[in-house]
Protein backbone atom coordinates (compact mmCIF):
# COMPACT_ATOMS: atom_id res chain seq x y z
CA UNK A 1 0.00 0.00 0.00
CA UNK A 2 1.24 3.50 -1.24
CA UNK A 3 2.26 5.88 2.04
CA UNK A 4 0.45 9.03 0.21
CA UNK A 5 -2.26 9.23 -2.51
CA UNK A 6 -3.26 12.73 -4.22
CA UNK A 7 -6.40 14.58 -3.72
CA UNK A 8 -8.61 12.54 -6.29
CA UNK A 9 -7.08 9.56 -4.20
CA UNK A 10 -8.47 10.77 -1.20
CA UNK A 11 -12.01 11.72 -1.92
CA UNK A 12 -12.80 8.97 -3.58
CA UNK A 13 -12.44 6.70 -0.97
CA UNK A 14 -14.15 9.05 1.53
CA UNK A 15 -16.87 10.37 -0.70
CA UNK A 16 -16.87 13.55 0.64
CA UNK A 17 -16.22 17.33 -1.46
CA UNK A 18 -12.80 18.92 -1.18
CA UNK A 19 -13.69 21.28 1.30
CA UNK A 20 -14.25 18.47 3.82
CA UNK A 21 -11.02 17.15 3.20
CA UNK A 22 -8.97 20.51 3.55
CA UNK A 23 -11.38 20.59 6.70
CA UNK A 24 -10.45 17.24 7.81
CA UNK A 25 -6.73 18.37 7.41
CA UNK A 26 -7.10 21.81 9.32
CA UNK A 27 -8.71 19.26 12.58
CA UNK A 28 -5.26 16.90 12.02
CA UNK A 29 -7.38 13.60 11.25
CA UNK A 30 -5.33 13.34 8.02
CA UNK A 31 -1.73 14.21 7.58
CA UNK A 32 -1.21 16.18 4.62
CA UNK A 33 2.28 17.00 2.79
CA UNK A 34 3.36 19.22 -0.27
CA UNK A 35 4.28 16.79 -3.71
CA UNK A 36 8.15 17.95 -4.81
CA UNK A 37 8.73 20.60 -7.36
CA UNK A 38 4.81 20.81 -7.58
CA UNK A 39 2.03 22.65 -5.86
CA UNK A 40 -0.27 19.33 -5.94
CA UNK A 41 -0.74 17.78 -2.06
CA UNK A 42 -0.50 14.45 -1.07
CA UNK A 43 -2.47 12.80 2.02
CA UNK A 44 -1.31 10.04 4.55
CA UNK A 45 -2.84 7.11 3.01
CA UNK A 46 -3.45 4.90 6.52
CA UNK A 47 -5.22 8.63 7.60
CA UNK A 48 -7.52 8.47 4.79
CA UNK A 49 -8.42 4.75 5.36
CA UNK A 50 -8.68 4.68 8.88
CA UNK A 51 -11.63 7.98 8.79
CA UNK A 52 -13.34 6.43 5.68
CA UNK A 53 -13.81 3.27 7.30
CA UNK A 54 -15.45 5.13 10.17
CA UNK A 55 -17.34 6.99 7.93
CA UNK A 56 -18.61 4.06 6.51
CA UNK A 57 -19.79 2.70 9.52
CA UNK A 58 -23.40 4.04 10.71
CA UNK A 59 -23.31 6.51 13.31
CA UNK A 60 -25.87 5.51 15.67
CA UNK A 61 -25.27 5.70 19.19
CA UNK A 62 -25.31 1.82 19.26
CA UNK A 63 -23.06 1.16 16.27
CA UNK A 64 -20.86 3.93 17.36
CA UNK A 65 -20.70 1.64 20.97
CA UNK A 66 -20.26 -1.58 19.35
CA UNK A 67 -17.66 -0.51 17.00
CA UNK A 68 -15.83 0.82 19.80
CA UNK A 69 -14.94 -2.91 20.86
CA UNK A 70 -12.87 -4.12 18.13
CA UNK A 71 -10.59 -2.07 16.53
CA UNK A 72 -13.24 0.83 16.36
CA UNK A 73 -13.11 4.61 18.28
CA UNK A 74 -10.81 5.35 20.95
CA UNK A 75 -12.73 4.79 24.30
CA UNK A 76 -10.96 5.12 26.69
CA UNK A 77 -9.16 8.67 27.98
CA UNK A 78 -5.11 7.18 29.15
CA UNK A 79 -1.71 9.05 28.82
CA UNK A 80 0.46 5.60 29.29
CA UNK A 81 0.72 5.15 25.45
CA UNK A 82 -0.97 4.77 22.12
CA UNK A 83 -0.30 3.65 18.32
CA UNK A 84 -0.01 6.88 16.21
CA UNK A 85 0.70 6.39 12.14
CA UNK A 86 2.67 3.16 12.76
CA UNK A 87 5.26 4.90 15.88
CA UNK A 88 4.25 3.10 19.51
CA UNK A 89 4.13 6.14 21.86
CA UNK A 90 5.22 5.58 25.85
CA UNK A 91 4.29 8.91 27.65
CA UNK A 92 5.49 11.01 24.37
CA UNK A 93 8.50 9.24 23.97
CA UNK A 94 8.87 6.96 20.65
CA UNK A 95 9.02 3.41 22.46
CA UNK A 96 11.74 2.04 19.57
CA UNK A 97 13.68 4.78 20.14
CA UNK A 98 13.35 4.21 24.06
CA UNK A 99 14.28 0.38 24.01
CA UNK A 100 17.45 1.04 22.50
CA UNK A 101 19.29 1.57 26.11
CA UNK A 102 16.24 0.90 28.68
CA UNK A 103 15.32 -1.79 30.92
CA UNK A 104 11.97 -2.80 32.09
CA UNK A 105 12.84 -1.58 35.07
CA UNK A 106 13.03 2.04 34.19
CA UNK A 107 10.17 1.43 31.24
CA UNK A 108 7.96 0.76 34.25
CA UNK A 109 8.88 3.92 36.53
CA UNK A 110 8.33 5.86 33.09
CA UNK A 111 5.13 4.22 32.31
CA UNK A 112 4.01 4.06 36.30
CA UNK A 113 4.35 7.74 36.15
CA UNK A 114 6.62 7.13 39.29
CA UNK A 115 8.77 9.17 41.09
CA UNK A 116 10.35 6.34 42.83
CA UNK A 117 13.01 3.65 41.49
CA UNK A 118 10.91 0.74 40.09
CA UNK A 119 12.61 -2.82 41.24
CA UNK A 120 11.79 -6.34 41.13
CA UNK A 121 13.01 -8.30 44.64
CA UNK A 122 12.12 -11.55 43.27
CA UNK A 123 11.32 -14.35 46.80
CA UNK A 124 12.74 -17.40 47.30
CA UNK A 125 9.75 -19.43 47.18
CA UNK A 126 7.81 -21.84 44.94
CA UNK A 127 4.53 -20.07 43.51
CA UNK A 128 3.42 -22.51 40.95
CA UNK A 129 2.76 -20.98 37.83
CA UNK A 130 1.80 -17.70 37.06
CA UNK A 131 -1.59 -17.78 37.49
CA UNK A 132 -0.97 -19.47 41.34
CA UNK A 133 1.72 -16.92 42.44
CA UNK A 134 -0.84 -13.96 41.83
CA UNK A 135 -4.12 -16.31 42.98
CA UNK A 136 -1.96 -16.45 46.34
CA UNK A 137 -1.57 -12.84 46.47
CA UNK A 138 -5.13 -11.85 46.08
CA UNK A 139 -6.58 -12.35 49.47
CA UNK A 140 -4.01 -11.02 51.15
CA UNK A 141 -3.93 -7.35 49.03
CA UNK A 142 -5.71 -4.30 49.53
CA UNK A 143 -8.44 -2.65 47.42
CA UNK A 144 -6.86 -0.37 44.88
CA UNK A 145 -9.23 2.70 44.94
CA UNK A 146 -8.25 4.98 47.43
CA UNK A 147 -4.14 3.56 47.43
CA UNK A 148 -1.69 5.92 46.82
CA UNK A 149 0.20 5.89 43.85
CA UNK A 150 3.15 4.87 45.62
CA UNK A 151 1.54 1.90 47.39
CA UNK A 152 0.06 1.08 44.32
CA UNK A 153 3.87 0.54 42.81
CA UNK A 154 4.67 -1.31 45.21
CA UNK A 155 1.94 -3.53 45.04
CA UNK A 156 2.94 -3.87 41.56
CA UNK A 157 6.85 -4.41 42.74
CA UNK A 158 5.42 -7.46 44.70
CA UNK A 159 3.59 -9.23 42.25
CA UNK A 160 5.96 -9.12 39.28
CA UNK A 161 8.25 -10.17 41.39
CA UNK A 162 6.18 -13.51 42.15
CA UNK A 163 5.17 -14.19 38.37
CA UNK A 164 8.69 -13.97 37.73
CA UNK A 165 9.55 -16.22 40.34
CA UNK A 166 7.04 -18.61 39.12
CA UNK A 167 8.53 -18.38 35.37
CA UNK A 168 11.84 -19.95 37.07
CA UNK A 169 13.73 -16.71 37.72
CA UNK A 170 16.04 -17.14 40.61
CA UNK A 171 15.80 -14.86 43.91
CA UNK A 172 17.27 -11.19 43.82
CA UNK A 173 17.14 -7.72 42.58
CA UNK A 174 19.09 -7.71 39.76
CA UNK A 175 16.92 -6.44 36.31
CA UNK A 176 15.14 -8.76 34.66
CA UNK A 177 16.69 -9.19 31.46
CA UNK A 178 19.92 -10.39 32.67
CA UNK A 179 18.09 -12.80 35.75
CA UNK A 180 16.57 -13.94 32.36
CA UNK A 181 20.02 -14.03 30.95
CA UNK A 182 21.01 -16.56 33.44
CA UNK A 183 18.60 -18.67 33.58
CA UNK A 184 18.57 -19.22 29.75
CA UNK A 185 22.74 -19.32 29.99
CA UNK A 186 22.60 -15.80 27.53
CA UNK A 187 25.56 -14.36 25.92
CA UNK A 188 25.54 -10.37 26.75
CA UNK A 189 24.46 -9.91 23.32
CA UNK A 190 21.80 -12.10 23.87
CA UNK A 191 20.92 -11.03 26.93
CA UNK A 192 20.56 -7.53 25.98
CA UNK A 193 18.01 -8.02 22.76
CA UNK A 194 15.59 -10.38 25.71
CA UNK A 195 16.06 -6.69 27.81
CA UNK A 196 14.70 -4.76 24.13
CA UNK A 197 11.96 -7.01 23.67
CA UNK A 198 11.17 -6.66 26.96
CA UNK A 199 10.59 -3.13 26.83
CA UNK A 200 9.16 -2.94 23.13
CA UNK A 201 6.41 -5.26 25.21
CA UNK A 202 5.69 -3.15 28.14
CA UNK A 203 2.49 -1.62 27.11
CA UNK A 204 0.60 -1.85 23.55
CA UNK A 205 -2.27 0.55 24.39
CA UNK A 206 -5.69 -0.33 24.91
CA UNK A 207 -4.49 -4.39 24.28
CA UNK A 208 -7.36 -7.01 25.34
CA UNK A 209 -5.70 -8.03 28.29
CA UNK A 210 -4.89 -3.97 29.55
CA UNK A 211 -8.48 -3.44 29.13
CA UNK A 212 -9.47 -6.77 31.54
CA UNK A 213 -7.24 -5.46 34.09
CA UNK A 214 -8.59 -1.83 33.94
CA UNK A 215 -12.28 -3.53 33.43
CA UNK A 216 -10.80 -5.16 37.38
CA UNK A 217 -9.60 -1.63 38.55
CA UNK A 218 -12.63 -0.14 37.59
CA UNK A 219 -13.82 -2.07 40.35
CA UNK A 220 -11.30 -1.30 42.86
CA UNK A 221 -10.16 -4.47 42.38
CA UNK A 222 -6.40 -5.43 44.21
CA UNK A 223 -3.98 -4.61 41.83
CA UNK A 224 -2.75 -8.21 42.34
CA UNK A 225 -6.37 -9.19 40.91
CA UNK A 226 -6.04 -6.56 38.09
CA UNK A 227 -2.78 -8.77 37.10
CA UNK A 228 -4.85 -11.48 37.13
CA UNK A 229 -7.70 -10.25 34.80
CA UNK A 230 -4.55 -9.47 32.52
CA UNK A 231 -3.04 -12.61 32.54
CA UNK A 232 -5.79 -14.65 32.13
CA UNK A 233 -6.81 -12.57 29.19
CA UNK A 234 -3.05 -12.89 27.77
CA UNK A 235 -3.34 -16.82 27.91
CA UNK A 236 -6.05 -16.92 25.32
CA UNK A 237 -4.39 -17.77 21.46
CA UNK A 238 -5.70 -14.80 20.00
CA UNK A 239 -3.50 -12.93 22.34
CA UNK A 240 -0.20 -14.06 24.07
CA UNK A 241 -0.87 -17.82 22.46
CA UNK A 242 0.51 -16.61 18.97
CA UNK A 243 4.02 -18.03 19.31
CA UNK A 244 2.30 -21.03 20.12
CA UNK A 245 0.77 -21.28 16.89
CA UNK A 246 3.11 -19.65 14.63
CA UNK A 247 5.53 -22.82 16.20
CA UNK A 248 2.71 -25.52 15.04
CA UNK A 249 2.24 -23.54 11.84
CA UNK A 250 6.20 -24.02 11.86
CA UNK A 251 5.97 -27.48 12.40
CA UNK A 252 3.66 -27.80 9.38
CA UNK A 253 5.93 -26.34 7.18
CA UNK A 254 8.95 -28.62 8.47
CA UNK A 255 6.90 -31.40 7.99
CA UNK A 256 4.51 -31.24 4.36
CA UNK A 257 6.72 -27.38 3.03
CA UNK A 258 5.92 -24.10 3.31
CA UNK A 259 3.59 -23.63 0.56
CA UNK A 260 1.18 -26.24 1.62
CA UNK A 261 0.98 -25.35 5.19
CA UNK A 262 0.31 -21.34 4.56
CA UNK A 263 -2.31 -22.59 2.34
CA UNK A 264 -3.81 -24.98 4.55
CA UNK A 265 -3.87 -22.45 7.64
CA UNK A 266 -5.25 -19.70 5.97
CA UNK A 267 -7.69 -22.36 4.58
CA UNK A 268 -8.64 -23.82 8.47
CA UNK A 269 -8.40 -20.61 10.23
CA UNK A 270 -8.57 -17.91 7.89
CA UNK A 271 -5.10 -15.96 9.14
CA UNK A 272 -1.81 -16.90 9.71
CA UNK A 273 -0.08 -16.16 13.39
CA UNK A 274 2.71 -14.01 13.86
CA UNK A 275 1.89 -12.06 10.73
CA UNK A 276 0.34 -8.66 10.42
CA UNK A 277 -1.37 -6.33 12.70
CA UNK A 278 -4.29 -3.74 12.23
CA UNK A 279 -2.69 -0.65 13.94
CA UNK A 280 0.75 -1.25 12.16
CA UNK A 281 -0.81 -1.35 8.07
CA UNK A 282 2.88 -0.87 7.18
CA UNK A 283 4.42 -3.56 9.82
CA UNK A 284 4.93 -3.72 13.42
CA UNK A 285 8.07 -1.69 14.57
CA UNK A 286 7.91 -3.69 17.51
CA UNK A 287 8.95 -6.58 15.09
CA UNK A 288 11.06 -4.80 12.45
CA UNK A 289 13.51 -2.57 15.26
CA UNK A 290 14.22 -6.88 16.76
CA UNK A 291 14.27 -8.59 13.64
CA UNK A 292 17.56 -6.42 12.89
CA UNK A 293 18.99 -8.63 15.40
CA UNK A 294 18.09 -11.98 14.81
CA UNK A 295 19.73 -14.43 13.19
CA UNK A 296 16.35 -16.03 11.68
CA UNK A 297 16.79 -19.71 10.87
CA UNK A 298 16.08 -20.50 7.07
CA UNK A 299 13.41 -21.88 7.67
CA UNK A 300 11.26 -19.07 9.49
CA UNK A 301 12.68 -16.65 7.04
CA UNK A 302 11.20 -18.97 4.66
CA UNK A 303 7.91 -18.49 5.41
CA UNK A 304 8.55 -15.06 5.95
CA UNK A 305 9.33 -14.36 2.46
CA UNK A 306 6.13 -16.62 1.04
CA UNK A 307 3.95 -14.65 3.24
CA UNK A 308 5.02 -11.58 2.30
CA UNK A 309 4.39 -12.78 -1.64
CA UNK A 310 0.92 -14.22 -1.07
CA UNK A 311 -0.93 -12.16 1.60
CA UNK A 312 1.10 -8.84 1.15
CA UNK A 313 1.29 -9.41 5.12
CA UNK A 314 4.74 -8.26 7.22
CA UNK A 315 5.82 -10.13 10.49
CA UNK A 316 4.18 -8.77 13.79
CA UNK A 317 5.72 -8.96 17.38
CA UNK A 318 4.75 -12.84 18.08
CA UNK A 319 7.03 -13.47 14.63
CA UNK A 320 9.91 -11.76 16.56
CA UNK A 321 9.44 -13.22 20.05
CA UNK A 322 9.13 -16.91 18.03
CA UNK A 323 12.43 -16.02 16.06
CA UNK A 324 14.16 -14.76 19.03
CA UNK A 325 13.68 -17.94 20.98
CA UNK A 326 14.61 -20.90 17.65
CA UNK A 327 17.21 -18.33 17.18
CA UNK A 328 18.81 -18.71 20.89
CA UNK A 329 17.82 -21.97 21.02
CA UNK A 330 15.24 -21.19 24.26
CA UNK A 331 12.60 -23.00 25.46
CA UNK A 332 9.38 -23.22 23.92
CA UNK A 333 7.99 -21.56 26.86
CA UNK A 334 10.21 -18.60 26.35
CA UNK A 335 8.47 -16.31 24.05
CA UNK A 336 5.40 -16.43 26.23
CA UNK A 337 7.58 -16.09 29.41
CA UNK A 338 8.37 -12.38 27.64
CA UNK A 339 5.73 -11.16 26.72
CA UNK A 340 4.46 -12.01 30.34
CA UNK A 341 7.15 -10.58 32.31
CA UNK A 342 6.86 -7.30 29.82
CA UNK A 343 3.45 -6.62 29.57
CA UNK A 344 2.61 -7.29 33.72
CA UNK A 345 4.37 -3.66 33.98
CA UNK A 346 1.84 -2.55 30.96
CA UNK A 347 -0.70 -4.19 32.87
CA UNK A 348 0.05 -2.50 36.62
CA UNK A 349 0.02 0.69 34.75
CA UNK A 350 -3.39 0.91 32.99
CA UNK A 351 -4.65 -0.71 36.52
CA UNK A 352 -3.17 2.41 38.30
CA UNK A 353 -4.96 4.96 36.02
CA UNK A 354 -7.96 3.44 36.09
CA UNK A 355 -8.13 3.13 40.08
CA UNK A 356 -7.13 7.18 39.76
CA UNK A 357 -10.21 7.41 37.85
CA UNK A 358 -12.49 5.67 39.92
CA UNK A 359 -15.11 5.18 37.26
CA UNK A 360 -16.58 1.78 36.77
CA UNK A 361 -16.23 0.20 33.50
CA UNK A 362 -19.73 -1.03 32.89
CA UNK A 363 -20.89 -0.96 29.29
CA UNK A 364 -24.53 -2.35 28.09
CA UNK A 365 -25.33 -4.92 25.88
CA UNK A 366 -27.26 -5.29 22.96
CA UNK A 367 -29.88 -7.72 23.61
CA UNK A 368 -30.65 -9.87 20.79
CA UNK A 369 -33.23 -12.37 22.02
CA UNK A 370 -36.56 -12.81 22.38
CA UNK A 371 -38.49 -10.63 25.34
CA UNK A 372 -41.73 -12.18 26.83
CA UNK A 373 -45.25 -10.31 26.45
CA UNK A 374 -46.22 -7.59 28.67
CA UNK A 375 -48.05 -9.37 31.79
CA UNK A 376 -51.82 -8.85 31.40
CA UNK A 377 -53.68 -6.99 34.57
CA UNK A 378 -56.03 -8.31 36.93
Amino acid sequence: MKDWIDRAEALGLLGVKPQTLYAYVSRGLIEVRREANSRSSQYRTADVTALAGRRGRSRSRSAVAAGSMAWGEPSVVTAISTVHRGRLIYRGLDAVDFSQHATLEVAARLLWNSAGEAGFAIPVTDTGNPFQALAALVPESHASIGRSSERLARDAQAAIARIAASCGLGPGQGPLHATLGTLWSLTAEETDLVRQALVLLADHELNASAFAARVAASTGAPLTACLLAGLSTLSGPKHGGASAALLRLLDEAAAVGPQPAVQGWLDRHGFLPGFGHPLYPQGDVRAAVLATRIAIEPMMQELQDLVLDLTGTLPNIDFALTALARAMRLPSSAPFTIFLLGRSVGWAAHAMEQARDAALIRPRARYQGPVPAPSSGT
